[in-house]
């Protein structure tokens, strides 16, 4: 009698596996690579990824699935596949795969990136999207930000007044971004200015994007589980305590300001910050420097000594008459976009693309890389041209650009990142001439993950304009 059994288990647990292995057997699936047992294609990916998978896709087709450990990938490359996975499947792609990162790091999937597509995400962008980043409240706070880049300038008049000097524009940049962020979040600068050109702040600024941008990360366990399971090389232990030291910093921020309101002494006058924002919402609802590079900076300088002039510093309101600067912006985001592969989705159904069929819990990858650089699409791709957006309004251009995404997961914050990068992008050339340091061309070489930062981060002389000199000493 047990022999019966361990037999009738044995047939049925091989019937199963047969079924597991052949259950898309007669789908119509993408075009694929041949694959490896247990790794699938992780060994054909080098860095950096959209490189190769570029590649893949011009042999393969826009069209590609693959296979990452125990994970479907799909990589759309075309405008057509785009913007049938963004109309017609746009619910269905409108997930985030679930990651290590996304559950010890943003409190189980609950933060507005790696929420679930349903109730809790669009209360989210509810809540970010008309307190925070609406047309108004931009307006409004557009005070931080012009704050912000003067402090910056600031800074970068205080040690290249004398003589000219050499900047890490990178962590400037950094810099800048951060500490508008963190005011527009809890009313203080990550780095105050005071430290803002010393190793001090450096090292402030370091822990800051160690602490709070260690979420857009995806680990070999994201892909085999059971070295999850495992503990492989303490990945989650150190996730947990991250959290942890995340969770003791925002606990005083929050405390202070709860402290603050109870006793009545906000300023009223003074732009709410998101956790006020969010206090007063429980209460009422419970490889490239070349001479069209170095045309187009000279082109924005004249637009800006023309409808801004050398009397003032560049303000918010200047912004919308400064079309050009606009486009040289969208071009570098058409080169080298911020995240080249899209954010990931994940199909919550099954479903077809491009008459192929897509099994539910397929992780999509967006190569937006790709298209911003295929000859199909654009006429001299590789080359620096602001001009041919000059017809645009706006930042996407179709389903070719979409620097900030597309479809429901595109980025709320596409508004506020640009008026931020205008304005401190239009400042800096406003009040300083601009050098490469030494004669080598910069070195444009891309580091891993998730965002397209540079490998060797941009270092260049300023000057400050002789023209702007009494303006930049009285700030």
């Amino acid at each position: 009698m047990e022999n019966f059994y361990f037999y009738l288990a044995l047939i049925l647990s091989t019937v199963f596996i047969i079924k597991l292995l052949n259950r898309h057997h007669n789908k119509n699936l993408p075009p694929s690579p041949l694959s490896l047992p247990i790794i699938g294609h992780l060994h054909l990916l080098k860095q950096p990824l959209h490189k190769t998978l570029e590649t893949l896709s011009l042999q393969y087709g826009p069209i590609l699935s693959l296979k990452f450990g125990s994970r479907s990938i799909l990589v759309v490359s075309s405008p057509s596949a785009v913007e049938e996975c963004f109309t017609k499947n746009d619910i269905i792609f409108a997930n985030r795969p679930q990651t290590m990162a996304g559950d010890r790091l943003t409190y189980n999937c609950t933060a507005p990136v790696w929420a679930p597509y349903g109730h809790l995400w669009r209360n989210l962008r509810r809540v970010s999207t008309i307190e925070i980043l609406s047309h108004i409240s931009l307006q409004k706070s557009s005070v931080i930000r012009e704050e912000e880049v003067y402090s910056l300038l600031r800074q970068v008049f205080k040690v290249s007044n004398i003589e000219p000097q050499k900047v890490d524009f990178k962590y400037l940049c950094t810099l800048l971004v951060s500490n508008i962020m963190m005011r527009m979040v809890a009313g203080k600068p990550c780095v105050g200015e005071e430290f803002a050109c010393t190793d001090v702040g450096k090292k402030l600024l370091k822990e800051f994007k160690e602490v709070y941008f260690a979420s857009l990360t995806v680990n070999i366990c994201d892909f085999f589980p059971i070295l999850r399971w495992v503990g492989y090389k303490g990945l989650e232990k150190n996730m947990i305590r991250m959290h942890r030291k995340r969770d003791e910093v925002l606990g005083r921020l929050i405390e202070e300001i709860s402290r603050l309101n109870n006793d009545n002494v906000i300023d009223v006058k003074k732009k709410r910050t998101l956790i006020e924002t969010l206090f007063s919402l429980r209460k009422s609802e419970p490889e490239f420097f070349s001479d069209e590079v170095i045309k187009s900076l000279t082109l924005v300088k004249a637009e800006i000594d023309s409808q801004v002039g050398c009397e003032r510093l560049i303000n918010d309101l200047d912004l919308a008459k400064l079309p050009y600067l606009r486009c040289v912006i969208n071009e570098t985001f058409r080169l080298y976009p911020t995240v080249p592969l899209l954010l990931p989705h994940c199909s919550s159904a099954d479903c077809t693309l491009g008459g192929f069929h897509i099994p539910r819990g397929t992780i999509m990858l967006v190569n937006a890389w790709s298209m911003h650089r295929d000859p199909k699409l654009w006429e001299e791709p590789t080359k620096f041209k602001p001009e041919r957006f000059e017809e645009i309004n706006g930042e996407r251009v179709g389903f070719k650009f979409f620097p900030f995404g597309i479809g429901r997961r595109a980025c709320p914050g596409d508004g506020m990142a640009m008026r931020v990068m205008s304005l401190a992008l239009g400042a800096f050339i406003q009040c300083f001439d601009w050098e490469m340091v030494g004669k080598e061309m910069v070195d444009m070489t891309s580091s891993f993950g998730f965002l397209m930062a540079k490998t060797k981060p941009l270092e260049a002389v300023c000057t400050p304009c002789p023209s702007m000199t009494s303006i930049l000493s009285q700030h």
